[in-house]
C-alpha cells in the first residue's frame, strides 16, 4: 500500500501504484495467455473478451482513484488508499475467478469435430462418474486431448438422445471420454483434406500454404475438421502420419 509521505506528490503516488498494478498484471496475464488458455484456445474460448475485465480495474481503476483521491497530509489518507485497494482487491478476485472457471480443459473429439469444454461446463456429478481418473478432474495446466464415444444402444442411447435435445451433448458426459489414441483412427478418416479448406477460403490460402511449408511436408500429408469453441471455429490440422493434432488454424472451417 502507498505511503503518506510528505514528500509525494499525487503523480507519483499515482505512478507507483500503477508500476505495481503493471507488474501483477503482467504476471497474472502470463498465467492465462500462457497455461490456463494456451494459443489459441485465447481466442476460441473467450479468453480476448474476459482479459480487458481483469486488466481494466487493475491497471486503469486503481491508479486513476489514487491520482483522484491523494494528497500528501491529507487527513484520512491511509483509510482511503486501504478501501481503493481491498476494492480493486475484489474486483480483481472476481475477474481472475470468472477467467478460471471458464478456462479451457478438454479438447474433445467427437465424430467429426474437436470441442473444446470450459471448466464450468462440466458438473462435478460428470467428472466424478468418469471411467479412468484422468478424466474426472478440471485441468489447471491447459486443456487435455481426449476422445469420446457416443453410446449407440440402450438407456445410455436414449439418456445421451435426450440429454442433446436439451442441450447438453456427450462431450459434456467425460464417462464417456477415452484416451485419444484409442480413436485417432477414426477421426483421420472423418477428417477432410487439407487441399479442399484451400479451395473452399481461396482468401486464406496463403495461411495454409505457409503453414505447409512451416512443418516442411506435403498438403496431402494433412487433413481437418473444425475445431469448436465457446465463442468461435478455427481449424484443427492433423498428420495423416502420426494421427495427431498439428496446429489450430484461424480459418473458418465450416
Amino acid at each position: 500500500m502507498l505511503s503518506a509521505k510528505q514528500s509525494m506528490s499525487r503523480w507519483k503516488a499515482a505512478g507507483l501504484h500503477l508500476l505495481i498494478s503493471v507488474i501483477v498484471a503482467a504476471l497474472v496475464g502470463s498465467l492465462i495467455y500462457f497455461v490456463w488458455y494456451p494459443p489459441p484456445y485465447f481466442r476460441i474460448a473467450g479468453g480476448s473478451t474476459l482479459m480487458p475485465l481483469i486488466m481494466g480495474v487493475d491497471v486503469v481503476i486503481g491508479p486513476c482513484l489514487t491520482l483522484a483521491i491523494f494528497k500528501s497530509g491529507k487527513k484520512g489518507l491511509r483509510f482511503d488508499l486501504t478501501v481503493i485497494a481491498v476494492l480493486q482487491i475484489a474486483a480483481f478476485c472476481y475477474g481472475m475467478h470468472t477467467i478460471a472457471v471458464a478456462r479451457p480443459v478438454f479438447v474433445v473429439a467427437e465424430i467429426d469435430r474437436f470441442v473444446v469444454v470450459a471448466g464450468n461446463q462440466l458438473d462435478d456429478k460428470d467428472l466424478a462418474d468418469a471411467k479412468q481418473a484422468e478424466f474426472s478432474t478440471r485441468s489447471w495446466t491447459g486443456p487435455r486431448l481426449v476422445g469420446v464415444r457416443v453410446p449407440k444402444h440402450g438407456a445410455d442411447a436414449f439418456a445421451m438422445a435426450m440429454s442433446g435435445i436439451e442441450g447438453k451433448d456427450v462431450e459434456k458426459f467425460p464417462k464417456y471420454y477415452l484416451p485419444y489414441s484409442q480413436i485417432a483412427e477414426g477421426v483421420i478418416a472423418r477428417a477432410h483434406p487439407l487441399a479442399s479448406l484451400a479451395t473452399k477460403r481461396p482468401d486464406q490460402a496463403r495461411q495454409i500454404d505457409d503453414f505447409v511449408a512451416r512443418y516442411g511436408n506435403k498438403m496431402q500429408d494433412f487433413v481437418y475438421l473444425p475445431l469448436q469453441g465457446r465463442l468461435q471455429s478455427f481449424t484443427m490440422v492433423l498428420s495423416t502420419q502420426t494421427r495427431q493434432p498439428v496446429a489450430a488454424l484461424a480459418i473458418d472451417p465450416w
